[in-house]
């Protein structure tokens, strides 16, 4: 995996029209808070893919409201039968445990990404877009293939070529922007909180409940995240102190990471 392959100048859009697909997660309304800060004007898509965790969509749009945001929810649940392998969009339980166990594979929604972000390069060609801002990060390499940077590079070449001579100045669809493809979770929970980040409109927990449960995944990332960013975690969790077990096991097993 290259490292800092997306630190070129022309893929930090300032004052352009931007396609972002967000969730609702600490990772994608954190770079809607960057998108609004640069003077972006942003379209968010989200996506209703049949995942159980489905009030992500009403954190999301809480905070599409709060910075003047455009938001569509994109429904593809008309294909939730053809990838539902994944814990997300059927069944069976969704494992508890560090975010790194192989476990954790069980997650996995198969071209999740690449299906979102081919329908946003269509809306974003739609409208003549700058670029599509997805917020995958440097945490998620383990367990998802589709936020690795090669599949982001190639993904992001691909989309430039789709909508090559669609736009009708000089200017064209600069594809990808991948801001935290190098970057941990840790640094998304700083920069969110640099930039004033309302946390409680944020949801993580992949199983849907009442509050976060704190057991699952994307919960112990969520704790982990807060803690060594050193930024205040204001969640509800139905288990706090899980996290710190999943971790300590973990890097017993792996070491440190």
């Amino acid at each position: 995996m290259t490292a800092k392959f997306w630190a070129i100048p022309v893929y930090q859009p300032k004052n352009k029209k931007v396609v972002a697909i967000a969730s609702g997660g600490m990772d994608s309304t954190t770079l809607l808070y960057q998108l609004k800060d640069a003077g972006n004007d942003v379209l968010v898509l989200s996506f209703d893919y049949g995942q159980r965790h489905k009030k992500e969509l009403q954190f999301i749009k809480r905070t599409c409201d709060k910075l003047g945001f455009k938001h569509e929810i994109v429904d593809i649940t008309s294909i939730t039968n053809l990838i539902s392998n994944s814990t997300l969009t059927s069944d069976a339980p969704v494992p508890d445990g560090h975010f790194r166990e192989l476990s954790m594979k069980q997650t996995v929604v198969p071209n999740r990404n690449a299906i979102m972000l081919s329908i946003a390069v269509g809306a974003a060609a739609n409208i003549r877009a700058f670029c599509v801002a997805t917020a995958v990060h440097g945490g998620d390499h383990f367990i998802y293939p589709d936020c690795r940077p090669y599949f982001m590079q190639h993904l992001s070449n691909a989309s430039v070529a789709a909508c090559q001579d669609l736009y009708e100045d000089s200017t064209n669809f600069a594809g990808i922007f991948p801001p935290y493809i190098d970057e941990d979770k840790a640094y998304i929970a700083k920069r969110g909180n640099e930039l004033g980040v309302e946390w409680l409109d944020t949801w993580s927990c992949y199983k849907g409940g009442e509050i976060h449960c704190g057991k699952c995944g994307t919960c112990v990332e969520r704790r982990e995240a807060f803690a060594l960013a050193n930024v205040e975690d204001p969640t509800e969790y139905e288990d706090r102190d899980f996290a710190w077990e999943a971790i300590a096991n973990y890097k017993e097993k792996n070491g440190d990471y």
